[in-house]
């Protein structure tokens, strides 16, 4: 009973089965437990995440308040976290400013990334521009990470997210997502669950609905429980 490693892999299990209220206890008690590990507040924040997903409306609001404290108290704690730090400043672009969030808290947090490791830093930077629907950009900052590196798995990923958000460089996005199923995914960066589906919205905006069910099909193959896919699926039926 006090034994917080217990607590964060029981919070593991909840999560992968998609118990997102059940997770956030678990790692709750296991921060309690542990109060100076980055990587239990690491993942209380991405359990708080996964529970907004199903949450009511102020449930959410809680839920994310929580959620942007874990991963600050992450970085605070280990500043060299840099999956904690990639969460915060994408936290940082989605919170309202009344909950703490705000733009330029996220470009300092991938400023700082890109000081530890040019790469991921770049990677950061395109995750923020995507949501700024700033896609030249995004392109141009996972281009640099791919001359270098062909395979990093988060570069492509995110790559192919431009693509299918922006509509544009179709053909390139689905490549980048293909490429992301035959690597493993790195520390922080989505799973195959989600390569599946951004590969399904990208055979969607090719015009191909039987690819595209294929890959949300794969998608809950890999996780039954990825509402995008689901809804992907429930849309194109």
């Amino acid at each position: 009973p006090a034994e917080a490693e217990a607590y964060a892999l029981l919070g593991s299990v909840r999560a992968a089965n998609g118990e997102g209220d059940a997770a956030v206890k678990a790692y709750e008690r296991a921060v309690e437990l542990a109060p100076t590990s980055s990587e239990y507040q690491l993942q209380l924040g991405d359990a708080c995440g996964l529970a907004v997903q199903t949450a009511g409306m102020f449930s959410k609001m809680s839920l994310g308040k929580k959620c942007l404290a874990a991963y600050e108290k992450a970085v605070e704690l280990d500043p060299t976290n840099l999956t904690a730090r990639s969460s915060l400043a994408s936290m940082y672009q989605m919170a309202p400013g009344m909950m703490g969030g705000g733009i330029d808290k996220a470009y300092a947090q991938a400023a700082e990334i890109k000081k530890l490791d040019a790469n991921r830093g770049r990677v950061a930077y395109a995750i923020l521009y995507v949501g700024e629907k700033k896609y030249a950009e995004a392109f141009a900052e996972t281009e640099e990470v791919l001359k270098a590196t062909p395979d990093q798995y988060a570069a492509l990923f995110q790559f192919g997210r431009a693509a299918a958000l922006s509509g544009s460089r179709i053909d390139e996005g689905i490549a980048a997502m293909k490429k992301c199923l035959e690597l493993t995914p790195t520390l922080g960066a989505p799973g195959h669950d989600a390569a599946h589906w951004r590969l399904g919205n990208l055979w969607e905006k090719k015009g191909d609905k039987k690819a595209a069910r294929l890959a949300y099909e794969a998608s809950l193959a890999s996780n039954p429980a990825f509402q995008q896919a689901i809804d992907a699926l429930k849309k194109l039926d």
